[in-house]
């Protein structure tokens, strides 16, 4: 174990794949984020659209 943490401190390919980690977690909690704003707007114009709708 003592030898397993320095070599993977040193290698690069692990830093590499943490930062692509960061990046695709900060990408998804903005792309949710968006989802779910786009989500109460239009759930509330076709609410509205439906009202205005005669039967």
């Amino acid at each position: 174990m003592k030898h397993l943490i320095p070599t993977l401190w040193r290698d690069e390919e692990a830093q590499d794949v943490a930062e692509y980690s960061v990046m695709m977690a900060v990408i998804l909690a903005i792309i949710v984020g968006t989802i779910h704003l786009i989500g109460g707007n239009a759930n509330n114009i076709f609410s509205a659209v439906a009202s205005t709708i005669p039967q």
